[in-house]
């Protein structure tokens, strides 16, 4: 555990960065400070493995105060990830990875096997090991800068805001990378973001910072979203967290129904058959039960069903894995309004409408915190 006692830091002009802050950050788990520039969040995390220094107050790890272990030692237990990676430009990829484990004395040929391992591990093609970093995307640079602060298998993980830096597609793909290795290693991470999505998607627990260096919550995501503690920290989350709050609450108890599905090679009869009056469209999919798109039952001819011509299907969730939040967009994206339920290989499993998404919601919040936990940590928090 680490544990911030009354930590300050002042500058010489009177500035005061960080003040009077204290907080307790949990083993093998995803702690976030988020909040505006010069809130002092950045500060904090350099503080931690000492390449600032506190004016005021402790930062103690295991109970052991930081400010007497010799830096170097310190600095190499600790992996450090900042934006842009920071990688040696001269170094290819596995030697960037291998930097730490050389540094405390490891051979060259077992260094380079863990950077190959770590490669493997972060998601990086091993056919890249031999690249240098110019000749990588953004993306796969800070897969780099990941699998380089793992090499040496530290316990504590420094993350500055490092997938900042990088377009939201590969940023998505990151932050669930970070979050399947963590799963895997269960490292303690304390993480640096600007972004109040990026952490309540992957905090554990969130520290929301204000300006001048003071802690103005500290909580897990379900319950900074559920109670604020002040109007700053309600301002900072900002006007849709109710939305993100449905992140919280899983889609297993969600009813589907699979009557108002057909294939595309389905005969009349059985066209006929999946057609209800409750339920104004069918949902074709092809042969392999993946889905296609919805049509009025009116409009389908056995046989000869024309993909072109069906309504779009939205952003189909996977049923029991992903939350709330997930089902919702898929049906508001869909124009029927009905929200297409999948399994993880993508083969449809059922459909939903908003009412009865609409239900779910209604009766996750009549039952209080949200419960449904499906990656382990104590945030019950699901994908989506």
């Amino acid at each position: 555990m680490i544990r911030i006692d009354s930590v300050t830091k002042r500058y010489p002009d009177g500035t005061v960065a960080v003040d009077n802050l204290s907080l307790e950050i949990p083993d093998r788990s995803i702690t976030v400070f988020v909040g505006p520039s010069g809130c002092g969040k950045t500060t904090t995390l350099r503080m931690i493995n000492r390449m600032i220094e506190p004016t005021e107050g402790r930062i103690l790890l295991d109970g052991k105060d930081l400010a007497q272990q010799p830096v170097n030692t310190l600095r190499r237990s600790m992996g450090y990830v900042i934006q842009n990676a920071g990688l040696f430009q001269h170094r290819t990829i596995v030697d960037n990875i291998a930097t730490v484990p050389r540094l405390l004395g490891w051979s060259k040929d077992k260094a380079r096997a863990r950077a190959r391992e770590l490669m493997d591990r972060v998601g990086l093609d091993g056919a890249l090991a031999k690249r240098y970093p110019y000749q990588l995307s953004g993306g796969q640079q800070q897969r780099v800068g990941v699998a380089r602060a793992l090499a040496a298998d530290p316990p504590v993980l420094l993350m500055d805001e490092p997938f900042s830096a990088v377009d939201p597609v590969v940023r998505k793909g990151l932050q669930d990378e970070l979050l399947r290795i963590q799963e895997e290693l269960g490292k303690t991470i304390v993480f640096v973001t600007h972004d109040i999505d990026e952490a309540v998607k992957i905090g554990t627990n969130v520290a929301v910072m204000r300006t001048g260096g003071h802690l103005a919550q500290f909580a897990p995501p379900a319950e900074l979203l559920s109670n604020p503690a002040d109007d700053f920290v309600e301002d900072f989350l900002g006007a849709d967290r109710g939305i993100r709050r449905l992140s919280f609450f899983s889609t297993a108890d969600l009813g589907l129904l699979t009557t108002p599905i057909v294939a595309v090679d389905s005969t009349a009869e059985q066209i006929s058959e999946r057609s209800a009056g409750d339920v104004p469209y069918l949902l074709v999919t092809d042969v392999e039960g993946k889905p296609l798109g919805w049509s009025e039952p009116a409009r389908l001819t056995a046989g000869a069903v024309d993909p072109e011509r069906l309504l779009p299907y939205g952003r189909p969730f996977e049923h029991g894995k992903e939350s709330l939040r997930a089902a919702l967009d898929g049906a508001v994206l869909s124009p029927t309004g009905w929200a297409v339920a999948v399994s993880a290989d993508g083969r449809v499993t059922g459909v939903v409408s908003q009412q009865t998404i609409g239900e779910a919601i209604r009766a996750a919040h009549a039952e209080g915190d949200p419960d449904g936990r499906t990656d382990g940590r104590t945030d019950a928090k699901v994908a989506g």
